[in-house]
């Protein structure tokens, strides 16, 4: 079907929904009356007439209100266009405004779900008289040169893909894969596999000296973490050589670090930047179609209700492993992640389509997030990874409108690993274990943090920073949740907050990777003085059943990583016993090695068993899923691309090198900015 023809389709089936809509209505609110089905068909015909005509112009002129109110501007107009249609229609009655604002929820819900029923749901004509024409006065960029789209699926691995592409659970991305269009390939991530270390060297082709989600910086005596935005933006500075994958006119949407692109939104190293212009400007799209906001609403509560169902049916069926969710404030954070800020980056990268960017990366993290909580291939969660594939399909049926050809990547930073956490296997956690080892009370331990306020604090930080009497508001609004400058909500407040005394150890968590560091102790303390220090908590590691290796550098030996069974003398490469690393793959001595060269690695790291039996770890954070260190199919992250492009004959091994790949095609489809790259190794 042309586009032309499926919109003529979508508004007559809208008008035709709405007017047997407003029918049924009639009898269910008291302030409802309408006369016939003539006066229904012509209250549905004015509805649709004023949001053609009035929308465009609230959403140019009030798009700052929108935003700060967090759509209640745009929800109270639906209810004001509602109460005007009735007006103009003399077999219509609406008896007041919280009728109208009902019925215009009503209307929502039944025409998202019969147009949504129909796979008719394209938003054809608001995107094509309303965001193209918006691009347009902004100065889209017409080319024959192909713009490239990274979409970045957050945790999702490579084998898991395979199993939902078979299984019906991701459609177009199967779909592409069969009709020969594009070509699915496993890359292998560094030790550390999460977002910190993933995006820096995807998006900026270094991760040195990222050895975790967040480590002890004994220089400046505080933790550094890749969720707080102050750090995110000192990582990004020295890593950056100003010239990252989106460099030249890209976009960032709701990344960790900005690749260099001039524009970004949610991304959480340029949230601290001031006067980036009008508040609102990159939600243009969302706010475009009137019914986005009722919609999103609509959806939110279906995922909360979704949630608290699938926790229930965890329990009565005792599926293990899970961790407790609860009721709130998780099920709000899920439905942030899973449905609020996949729908504001879809309408963004919706706009960046039709303004002709030439390359744009976005991280979607729903799937990350319910996989954390859930698993890695529960029903739930495969449930949020379907409905992020058909937003992919809405991608591609867009481009068909866009000003320059577009050609879509869908990649992965890592994956995750399952299994029952490290407290739930043996009643105690790396904190306590440490702490009876040292004999010492002043160990202070902290977690990876929750993405979902991450990324909702890092939206409230952006909209803060923005230029006029608004964003003034919002900042005073948030004074109180702010550390550093920026908002950061929940446990992960206290986290950042700075502390006058050094502890005397430190114990983190990212996944089933822990790092401990003794802050008092000057510069990286070897394995012989931890032993003078604290001789009984190195052998009470490595003896531990749930603990796969133990690495510590050895003034003796250099790197050296340790087991129960064995030690991998690094260095000078050779095993005595058992190698502690067989299990985690071919290349985990050279990511061990890799990582002992980082100023900041911790004094010891310690990284959990691997079981591959049942392919499971043991996380020391409380998540079924999870990721960070080695084992299992963490490191095994994936990057689907046009099949004719260019790639190495050899296996992906590290973010860096994926870089130089995603450099080298920029390059290949004409984008001269790139031409200059490194040969792949």
């Amino acid at each position: 079907m042309t586009g032309a023809r499926r919109a003529i389709l979508r508004v007559v089936v809208t008008w035709l929904t709405t007017a047997a809509a407003l029918m049924l209505l009639d009898p269910i609110f008291d302030g409802l009356q309408i006369e016939n089905w003539g006066a229904a068909l012509g209250m549905a015909a004015l509805v649709g007439l004023l949001n053609a005509l009035v929308w465009p112009l609230f959403v140019r002129f009030a798009l700052p209100i929108t935003v700060l109110t967090l759509g209640l501007a745009a929800l109270l107009l639906n209810g004001l266009l509602v109460l005007g249609a009735a007006e103009l229609n003399e077999g219509v009655i609406v008896s007041g405004f919280w009728t109208a604002l009902g019925i215009a929820l009503t209307l929502t819900l039944v025409n998202t779900i019969v147009t949504t029923a129909l796979a008719i749901d394209d938003d054809h004509f608001y995107y094509r008289n309303v965001v193209k024409r918006q691009a347009r006065r902004r100065g889209a960029i017409s080319s024959d040169i192909p713009a490239v789209f990274f979409l970045e699926i957050d945790g999702l691995a490579h084998d898991v893909l395979q199993r939902a592409i078979r299984d019906g659970n991701a459609n177009t991305m199967g779909r592409w894969i069969r009709d020969g269009s594009h070509r699915l390939v496993e890359w292998e991530t560094d030790w550390s596999s999460q977002t910190g270390a993933s995006q820096t060297g995807l998006l900026h082709g270094s991760n040195e000296d990222v050895p975790a989600f967040r480590w002890w910086d004994k220089e400046t005596g505080r933790s550094i973490a890749s969720s707080a935005p102050k750090d995110v933006v000192a990582i990004e500075a020295r890593i950056s050589d100003g010239k990252g994958l989106l460099f030249a006119d890209g976009a960032s949407r709701a990344n960790m670090y900005s690749g260099d692109a001039p524009h970004s939104l949610l991304t959480v190293s340029t949230v601290l930047k001031r006067g980036r212009g009008k508040i609102g400007e990159d939600y243009f799209s969302y706010f475009a179609n009137p019914y986005n906001l009722t919609r999103t609403i609509l959806l939110v509560i279906a995922d909360i209700a979704a949630e608290i169902k699938q926790q229930i049916q965890q329990k009565r069926l005792d599926i293990l492993p899970r961790v407790h969710r609860g009721l709130f404030p998780y099920p709000l954070m899920r439905a942030w992640m899973t449905v609020v800020q996949r729908d504001l980056q879809i309408e963004a990268l919706l706009g960046d389509l039709y303004a002709g960017r030439p390359v744009v990366y976005s991280t979607f993290s729903g799937y990350d997030e319910m996989a954390h909580h859930a698993g890695i291939e529960r029903h739930e969660t495969l449930g949020i990874l379907r409905k992020l594939d058909r937003q992919f399909r809405r991608l591609a049926a867009a481009a068909t409108d866009a000003p320059r050809p577009v050609e879509f990547v869908v990649l992965s930073d890592h994956g995750q690993t399952q299994g029952a956490t490290f407290l739930d296997r043996y009643g105690t956690t790396l904190e306590d274990l440490v702490k009876k080892a040292c004999g010492t009370e002043d160990v202070k331990a902290e977690e990876q943090g929750d993405e979902s306020l991450m990324y909702l604090g890092a939206s409230m930080t952006e909209a803060s920073g923005a230029q006029g009497l608004a964003a003034k508001g919002l900042r005073r609004a948030t004074k109180g949740k702010k550390v550093d400058d920026a908002v950061v909500l929940g446990a992960e407040r206290k986290q950042q907050e700075r502390q006058d005394e050094v502890p005397e150890v430190v114990v983190m968590a990212s996944g089933n990777l822990g790092l401990i560091s003794f802050p008092r102790e000057p510069g990286r303390v070897s394995l012989e003085r931890t032993a003078e220090l604290y001789p009984a908590v190195v052998p009470t590691l490595c003896s531990h059943p749930g603990i796969g290796f133990v690495f510590v550098r050895s003034e003796a030996h250099g790197a050296v990583a340790l087991g129960p069974h064995g030690t991998n003398f690094l260095d000078e490469r050779r095993v005595e016993g058992e190698d502690p690393l067989a299990p985690f793959g071919p290349n985990a001595a050279d990511h061990v090695r890799r990582t002992d060269g980082f100023e900041h690695c911790a004094d010891i790291m310690v990284n959990s068993a691997y079981w591959p039996e049942t392919g499971e770890v043991a996380a020391f954070e409380e998540l079924v899923g999870s990721h960070g260190g080695l084992g299992g199919t963490q490191s095994r992250a994936f990057v689907l691309a046009p099949r004719g492009w260019e790639f190495p004959s050899e296996p992906l091994v590290g973010a860096e090198e994926v870089h130089r790949l995603m450099r080298r095609w920029l390059a290949a489809v004409g984008q001269e900015e790139y031409a200059e790259v490194p040969a792949l190794v």
